[in-house]
């Protein structure tokens, strides 16, 4: 009988350092859920460590007083300045750590600063490489100056392109060419100041792009067919990942540096094999994995020293380059509702869902099938360039619904996106307002959140009802007739 993943996860809480598993929170999203409330779903999830891709201050100040650890994330788009300038450096550590920091209670428990989100990605070619090292070395002596070096560590995320193995053993793993010197000056770099090299492992993509990975090998799957390396045996598609990076960091001459892996997971939606199910199956083989702690056939009894899930939310706003599931990425939807059942080990028997979220009115936007429908897909493809109809890619939660369903999808997504203004479900007289939720089996034709815009447009709407009518009533006072 397999053992009970629920006591597994118990017993990860009481064998692993505590707070080794921590999320990364996104927040390109059109309409987010409130800060106050994620932070609220990370303690109820008990998460004591999350990464962040900036430095929000209200994000920062939802999380004071919180007691999690906390990644601050610096933009790809500000690494320039950093690089050149000393003083921008000083105000960005002093606006965003030195403000908030602190050990006690009230303050932020700032442990990473995260220079740069993936500079190294293959895509982007080289327009980040010249920058990095120069600002990381500039927000390193910005916390000196701060006081704060030996409280902060300043790391940099690589991506899962920046070390490669041509025959996909991990023995040949190397970094890539392009990379060889500016590796070499960050890695000196960060065992100078003690801190741990970032990673970001990708298995998702990685099974997408190999066809000599089979789904078993990246879930963890005690049937798998293992991949053999000389006289090392490799189970799953991670240690294979891992292990290629650990005989790069060698080949470099960093053999022993500490690894954190600083983004995995497993999209469930907008792609074939992306479902909540394959998640689920995903994320316990990797906990399980963890909670042996018998690391990888290159560093044995030596798994990362953290692991940051990929990622809490769905935001409906990131870039979709590389698949449509990157907007799908979270282990909770869009409005903190859990996708599957799984939880960090420390005492909840599943992850816990937001509570009293807010949203827009219990209104969708269809199409309206009394019409001519002619040109119903070309207004559908309009709606979506311009919001997330990511659901409706092959392999996606709504690939099967039939036409006009699809059509009535976009719509809604569009008239969502837009604080269901009642313009927004026009679509030259094609779309229709109604209150009877459209969803068909899996695929959730969802109401969006009440944000502060979108309660500033119903406002808005109300006070200019309640002019309108204060000006009709003068003017009947007056004896004016309209």
């Amino acid at each position: 009988m397999p053992p009970n993943p629920l006591f597994a996860f118990l017993l990860l809480s009481m064998v692993c350092p505590l707070g080794s598993i921590g999320v990364n929170w996104g927040t390109m999203s059109s309409h987010p859920l409130p800060a106050s409330k994620v932070v609220e779903l990370l303690k109820s999830n008990d998460v004591s460590k999350v990464k962040l891709f900036d430095a929000d201050p209200l994000v920062l100040q939802a999380l004071s007083g919180s007691n999690i650890l906390v990644t601050l994330g610096i933009p790809n788009s500000m690494l320039t300045t950093f690089n050149s300038s000393t003083k921008a450096a000083e105000t960005w550590v002093h606006d965003n750590v030195t403000r908030y920091f602190s050990h006690a209670a009230a303050g932020v428990r700032i442990q990473y600063v995260a220079v740069g989100d993936e500079p190294f990605l293959l895509s982007y070619g080289e327009q980040f490489h010249p920058f990095v090292i120069g600002a990381a070395m500039n927000i390193q002596a910005a916390l000196t100056k701060a006081n704060l070096a030996s409280e902060v560590k300043v790391v940099v995320p690589c991506s899962f392109d920046t070390f490669v193995s041509e025959s996909g053993l991990p023995s040949k793993g190397h970094f890539r060419t392009d990379l060889n010197k500016t590796m070499i000056e960050l890695l000196t770099f960060l065992s100078k100041h003690h801190s741990p090299f970032f990673v970001n492992i990708s298995p998702f993509i990685s099974f997408q792009q190999n066809k000599n990975i089979s789904l078993d090998f990246t879930l963890f799957k005690d049937n798998a067919r293992h991949r053999n390396d000389s006289h090392r045996t490799y189970k799953n598609s991670f240690d294979l990942s891992y292990d290629t990076l650990v005989t790069a960091l060698s080949k470099l001459g960093f053999p022993e540096i500490d690894i954190v892996v600083a983004r995995i997971g497993w999209p469930t939606d907008g792609a074939a094999n992306a479902t909540s199910s394959i998640a689920n199956t995903f994320m316990k083989g990797l906990i399980d994995h963890l909670l042996r702690k018998t690391g990888t056939p290159l560093r044995p009894q030596n798994p990362p020293i953290e692991t940051f899930i990929f990622s809490l939310l769905d935001e409906d706003q990131r870039n979709i380059t590389s698949g449509n599931f990157e907007r799908h990425w979270g282990m909770f939807t869009f409005d903190g509702q859990a996708k599957y059942h799984f939880n960090f080990g420390q005492g909840s028997k599943n992850l816990v869902n937001a509570q009293f979220v807010e949203y827009l009115p219990s209104k969708w936007c269809v199409v309206n099938n009394n019409k001519d429908l002619s040109n119903a897909t070309a207004k559908a493809l309009e709606a979506c360039s311009v919001s997330d109809c990511t659901a409706l890619s092959p392999g996606g939660s709504c690939f099967n619904i039939s036409w006009p369903g699809n059509i009535s999808y976009a719509f809604n997504s569009y008239y969502q996106q837009h604080d269901q203004r009642a313009d927004s479900c026009d679509f030259g007289g094609l779309g229709l307002i109604t209150t009877v939720d459209p969803s068909v089996d899996n695929c959730r034709f969802f109401v969006e959140l009440q944000t502060s815009h979108s309660t500033f447009d119903h406002e808005a709407d109300l006070f200019l009802w309640i002019i309108s009518l204060m000006a009709y009533f003068f003017s009947c006072l007056l004896g004016f007739t309209w």
